[in-house]
């Protein structure tokens, strides 16, 4: 710690910070541009000016550079000196002489750091009279816009994008005063997290595309906190609506989670909740055959109650994608021997596997902010930018800290970035990725290209060599054998090793051998880590409540053991092959689906309840650390659309369950149906602490949805009528719908639906509830762990799995992507416009033997054909097949291929 002087003040802060990171941590406000909590200092803006004294007898002091300038002990500086406000004011000026002045037509207005530095500064009149310089814009994809017009090149963009994303397709082009930000030439930026540009740029050069189609200020817009539902690492979101509709998906600030940065998957992805053909009301149909009838609520109900009652036996499917409540609510209804998880039987097996390994393997799992420390890394059959987006970032920076670690040596401080990224250069911790393709990460690794099965031997031989009491692997093959030596120093050499392993593969063995090496490394009393990759929002708290696979589900119906089932927000042909599916339904008398969007399997539904997607209600939800998080409703559905009948899964099962009681209708609110959930299973007993509930008040106060300056409540309802009504009241959470309540900053708090602070509209107002720049929130980081390692070493090491058998058989092995390999993600334009032209894999040995070369397309299953790809170090008999194109297909399912047409 240090002591600084500021305006004749004292104050105690952290003397590894830059002077700039200080004040702002203290509450004290200087204009900056180029500086970034996440990406340090390199001095390019020189607005952050300061007067700063070499001792308390020095009167004349000289202007310095905050964020260059190192918070010693003993510093004095004055930010209010007229020079320095003088300086910081005549910066802001000339940054802005080729500026536009275009904020009534900006997507940026409203939430621009650029006006907030210039209200800041006092900058209010413009004295160029002159042409202003004039860009070309490119057109750089469905996700951003660009107007180069309003660049005022603070580098920040470049640097995001180049150094900390690891993106290669944007870069400056010229020098001094002419410098052009953008690719070298015009097409979709390529990186996967493009779209933070959209929050990094602090003016509107690099704005959301997806928000432009149907633009609204910030202010008019209302938020709520939510939790990103696009894959298991349970980032947290700021969903805007206005007008019945998501606008757009912000990043909402998490000291532990994501931090600044969210994946385009999550930004962009979020299109499926306003969708025209979303069911809207319930649909009954007495034959498949038959067009759909219209139901009212109650009547829905009686008509689901009366069938239930006479069913001889209802199975629940519940759904990864829905709710820990909704989730709960069903198995409620059907009972616990009658309800499954909706998980296939070697996923569920792989989840329950994670489950265990982190609670005994012998490591504790980091938060994503804990991974970014770790100086040795290991990642057993998973592509992490693909299958859990957010979390590639944080592995790409635990590499890139090599560069921190060298630079200690030399006294360069950690914030001083072009000084360490000049001294690291090509420098990385070690990090080896075991995938049989490429990877976002293989600029910073070291990728080792193996078959599933070699994947799991390579993870049973490292496991050995760190610890020669765990099992050895017979018959090795010597290069297999020195890739496992050098992963084995690399480990042991570190003082943090981490693990990564996942179940994208479904193979129980690669789990295993990541166990292995996880208990191998803390026999060694090292500071490890161990994280495991799930695929789906609630992919670890399902698993956490239990349940059946759906295996057992089909197979029960299929059988005639049950001739009524109940689905929730699940596709079935998205998870078992579509012949399995239909021989299930087609011996159900009683099909009841709830969900927010049309599918294969709601139309297949005799009865469909229209669900709430999570923008329109509120449920907790498990990520990949084990971290129950609650998302809140953003807005209430038939406020707007009064025509609507959309109720959140919980609130349908709930009044089932009691209608099929025969008990009079009541109602269950969010806290109810939490704390059920958190008694009826004990691995869950902690979710209810995950928020505050319902009563939680600040000063007297709920929490606003909405900014202040909100407007216009009115007019957006005068097409139904011009008499305003009371805003929609919510007895489920903290929150308002409407603008009256506490929006402030003044006040710890962990739920905070926008960043807004007096004087800092932009996402850079963060910073004012945090306990330090990039830090903590002050109210605490939301959400709370419920899988923790048990003491000692409760695991045990399991035995290395044989090599496999080589055979002429082709086996499918379902890659994920990004774009397009998610359910309801696909469902969105942007998404669909990004997703890149699908291939299936091949070994040069298998593209050999079966006369095919890149180019060629191939018939896969029913209706599919795709090209083929040859890539020369892909593993022989597996062919590999994007995510989410191929319904059904299983992992390490035969495949037969056939010649499909020409192009």
């Amino acid at each position: 710690m240090a002591i600084i002087h500021v305006d004749g003040q004292a104050y105690e802060v952290n003397g590894a910070d830059n002077l700039l990171q200080a004040c702002l941590s203290l509450g004290l406000d200087i204009p900056y541009f180029c500086w970034h909590p996440a990406m340090g200092s390199v001095g390019a803006c020189r607005q952050c000016a300061v007067r700063q004294y070499k001792d308390a007898d020095d009167d004349q002091g000289m202007l310095v550079m905050s964020c260059m300038t190192p918070a010693k002990d003993q510093t004095r500086i004055d930010i209010e000196d007229e020079e320095a406000r003088t300086f910081r004011a005549s910066v802001v000026e000339w940054l802005m002489i080729n500026h536009p002045h275009d904020c009534p037509v900006c997507e940026e207005g409203g939430h621009c750091h650029l006006q907030d530095m210039t209200v800041m500064t006092g900058h209010d009149r413009r004295r160029y009279r002159f042409s202003k310089r004039t860009r070309r814009n490119q057109n750089l994809g469905p996700f951003i816009g660009h107007e180069m017009n309003r660049c005022i090149t603070c580098y920040r963009c470049v640097r995001f994008y180049n150094d900390y994303a690891g993106g290669t397709d944007l870069g400056a082009f010229g020098s001094k005063d002419n410098v052009y930000f953008g690719r070298y030439e015009e097409g979709t930026l390529e990186s996967p997290f493009a779209g933070n540009l959209t929050e990094v740029c602090p003016t509107g050069v690099f704005t959301d595309k997806s928000h432009a189609a149907h633009y609204t200020r910030k202010w008019d817009l209302q938020f709520a906190p939510s939790i990103c539902h696009q894959c298991a690492m349970g980032c947290n979101i700021s969903p805007g609506e206005r007008g019945g509709s998501l606008r757009r998906i912000e990043n909402r600030y998490h000291g532990d989670v994501n931090g600044y940065f969210l994946c385009d998957r999550g930004r962009f992805g979020y299109g499926y909740v306003n969708r025209s053909d979303r069911p809207k009301v319930p649909e009954w149909r007495a034959q498949l055959d038959q067009t759909p009838t219209h139901l009212e609520v109650d009547a829905a109900l009686d008509h689901i109650t009366d069938a239930l009652r006479h069913a001889r036996r209802v199975i629940g499917i519940g759904s990864p994608r829905a709710s820990l409540e909704s989730n709960h609510q069903l198995r409620e209804l059907v009972g616990d021997k009658h309800f499954s998880t909706g998980i296939e039987a070697q996923e569920q097996a792989c989840l329950e596997r994670m489950n265990h390994l982190q609670r005994t393997a012998g490591l504790p799992t980091p938060t994503p902010r804990e991974i970014e420390r770790h100086d040795a890394i290991l990642i057993l059959g998973e592509d992490p930018v693909q299958s859990a987006g957010r979390l590639g970032l944080n592995l790409r920076q635990a590499a890139l800290a090599r560069r921190e670690t060298m630079g200690e040596k030399l006294d360069v401080p950690t914030w001083d970035a072009e000084a360490l990224k000049t001294l690291g250069q090509d420098s990385y911790h070690p990090l080896h990725i075991a995938w049989p393709t490429t990877t976002e990460l293989d600029s910073v690794a070291i990728r080792h290209s193996l078959a599933p099965e070699e994947i799991a031997r390579l993870g049973f031989a490292v496991a050995h060599i760190i610890d020669p009491s765990a099992p050895a692997v017979d018959r090795l093959d010597t290069a297999t054998r020195e890739t496992a030596q050098q992963i084995a120093d690399d480990l042991m050499a570190a003082e943090r090793p981490l693990v990564v392993s996942g179940g994208t593969l479904t193979s129980e063995a690669i789990l295993e051998a990541a166990g292995n090496i996880a208990k191998a490394l803390s026999m060694h009393a090292k500071q490890a880590g161990l994280v495991l990759i799930r695929r789906e929002a609630n992919s670890t708290g399902l698993a956490l409540m239990g349940g059946q696979p759906l295996d057992w589900a089909l197979d029960e119906l299929a059988q005639g053991n049950a001739d009524a089932l109940v689905v929730l927000e699940n596709d079935l042909y998205q998870r078992l092959p579509a012949k399995q599916v239909d021989a299930a339904l087609a011996r159900a008398d009683i099909r009841i689906v709830l969900d927010h969007q049309r599918t294969p399997t709601t139309d297949k539904a005799s009865i469909l309840l229209p669900a709430a997607s999570f923008a329109e209600t509120s449920g907790t939800l498990v990520n990949l650390e084990g971290r129950a998080q609650r998302f809140f409703q953003v807005f209430e559905p038939a406020y707007l659309r009064p025509e609507a009948r959309l109720h959140a899964s919980w609130h349908w099962l709930h009044s089932l369950a009691v209608s099929l009681r025969g008990e009079p209708p009541k109602a269950i609110h969010l806290d109810q149906a939490t704390q059920a959930c958190a008694e009826a299973y004990s691995s869950l007993a902690g979710m209810a602490q995950a928020a505050p509930g319902a009563d939680h008040r600040i000063a007297g106060l709920p929490l606003a949805r909405e900014p202040h300056r909100y407007s216009g409540r009115t007019a957006m309802r005068a097409h139904l009528n011009v008499n305003e009504p009371r805003p929609p009241q919510d007895p489920d959470t903290p929150f308002a719908h409407s603008m009256e309540g506490y929006s402030g900053f003044d006040r710890p708090r962990q739920q905070v639906p926008f960043a807004w602070a007096p004087g800092w509209n932009s996402p850079q107002a963060w910073n004012k509830f945090t306990d330090e720049v990039g830090g903590h929130l002050r109210g605490g980081d939301p959400g709370v762990r419920l899988i923790q390692p048990a003491p000692g070493h409760q695991g045990h090491y399991h035995q290395p799995v044989q090599s496999a058998e080589g055979t002429n058989a082709l086996r499918a092995l379902i890659l994920p992507r990004l774009f397009g390999g998610e359910e309801t993600s696909s469902l969105a334009a942007p998404i669909q416009q990004r997703t890149e032209q699908p291939s299936v894999i091949l070994s040069a040995d298998d593209a050999q033997r079966l006369a095919l070369k890149t180019g060629d397309r191939v018939n896969i299953g029913e209706g599919t054909t795709l090209p083929v790809y040859v890539q020369p170090d892909w593993p022989t008999g597996w062919a590999g097949l994007p995510a989410g194109l191929v319904a059904g297909v299983l992992q390490g399912a035969t495949l037969t291929l056939s010649a499909g047409d020409k192009p």
